[in-house]
């Protein structure tokens, strides 16, 4: 038996996407998609978007790395901007979701281990079906069996909690609790949007319990929702926050985002990253809170959001054998299905060169890029149309 160069823990498809333009891909061969996936909420200003590809190519052409030992022009002028536009007064860079986690993880903890803190608050309250990344404190922190297979023991500190109830996670508050960790809207989970009563509640608990509030915007954060964060949609502020995917537009990096008081236990030595917070990182950053930071560019996400729901909401009338309902925010969209979504992603993806994403709950993810036009959105539907009319649902 021998093993593929690539490690073969993604069973990857025959999409090999060489080039792009915009909201599509084209494929070595020459196949056009229509990408209404974005490399998974990744890539918000689609994938030739002169800003940032100028961004990028005039710092590559300056410096592209330099350690954190030293200052960082290009690191300060981005975490100023991040502070300027949201609830944060500090920023830490990362180089990825999971590790933008990681450090909101270790700021609660740390907030609570400071010197005239409770030691013994350590465990976060998660909640099901969350997805906070790969490594072994985001497993830890994610009850889905099938990210803990194979990777026995998990880290402990945390302890789960049925999503969206309140007085479930009320009733799990003890001496150890140090805060709460969720996704205002759950990607993986399947695009379920948090009730206003559960976020509010939790902010009330967290205020109430002297908690750290955490949030995981990594995929519903940066203006795919129509606002710049998603937890602006409930009129809440966290403590601590993750961000990633999208801050980067296609370059990978992520930021943790916290108030002043959050991060008090996060001073010299301890917390740490190569490359994080790398200038050519900031280059892509900057360039995309320059493109999205603004109102009419949030309006715009909010407006095509609605237009496509509305149009979901009375397509999904024509298949009932086929659909359930439509949910999400802005562009942030689940087609939730009364069958398994995963054959029919793969149906659309293989027969109609429409590239969307699954997702727990029998969903179809809608994450097109935040530019998407208009000439893109009949082409969507189009290809939904098309992939519906000739789908074969598999008989049980």
């Amino acid at each position: 038996m021998s093993i593929t160069a690539l490690m073969p823990v993604y069973p990857r498809c025959g999409v090999r996407p060489v080039r792009g333009e915009e909201c599509h891909l084209i494929d070595e061969d020459g196949t056009r998609y229509l990408d209404f996936a974005s490399g998974i909420a990744v890539n918000l200003l689609g994938h030739s978007h002169p800003g940032l590809i100028g961004a990028i190519q005039k710092q590559a052409e300056t410096l592209m790395h330099v350690s954190n030992l030293y200052g960082s022009p290009q690191g300060e002028a981005l975490a100023r901007k991040l502070v300027e536009n949201t609830f944060a007064d500090t920023v830490f860079f990362t180089n990825s979701g999971a590790e933008a986690v990681e450090t909101a993880i270790k700021t609660a903890r740390a907030y609570h281990q400071h010197e005239d803190g409770d030691a013994n608050r350590t465990e976060l309250i998660t909640f099901t079906n969350a997805f906070h990344g790969r490594t072994m404190a985001t497993i830890s922190a994610s009850n889905q069996t099938k990210m803990h297979s194979g990777f026995m023991p998990l880290l402990p500190g945390f302890q789960y909690c049925e999503f969206d109830d309140l007085e479930a996670a009320r009733e799990m508050i003890g001496p150890k609790t140090a805060g709460f960790l969720v996704e205002p809207i759950q990607g993986e989970g399947g695009i379920r949007p948090a009730s206003q009563e559960f976020m509010t509640g939790l902010r009330a608990l967290a205020d109430e319990h002297d908690l750290m509030l955490v949030l995981d915007e990594v995929q519903c954060g940066v203006a795919r929702t129509g606002r710049l964060y998603a937890h602006e949609l409930y009129g809440i502020e966290p403590d601590i926050m993750a961000s990633a995917k999208g801050i980067g537009g296609g370059f990978p990096f992520g930021a943790c985002l916290a108030t002043e008081k959050a991060a008090r236990g996060m001073t010299f030595g301890t917390h740490g990253s190569t490359y994080g917070g790398n200038p050519l990182a900031m280059a892509a950053g900057m360039a995309v809170m320059e493109a999205v930071a603004n109102e009419p560019f949030l309006a715009s996400v909010r407006e095509k959001g609605e237009r496509i729901k509305a149009r979901l909401q009375q397509f999904i009338g024509n298949y009932p054998e086929l659909f359930d309902l439509v949910r999400g925010e802005g562009l942030m969209l689940g087609l939730r299905m009364k069958v398994e979504s995963r054959p029919f992603f793969v149906h659309l993806r293989d027969n109609h060169q429409l590239l969307t994403v699954a997702a727990g709950d029998q969903t179809l993810r809608i994450l097109p890029p935040l530019i998407v036009s208009d000439a893109d959105i009949d082409e969507f539907f189009d290809k939904l149309s098309a992939g519906a009319a000739s789908y074969d649902i598999p008989k049980n």
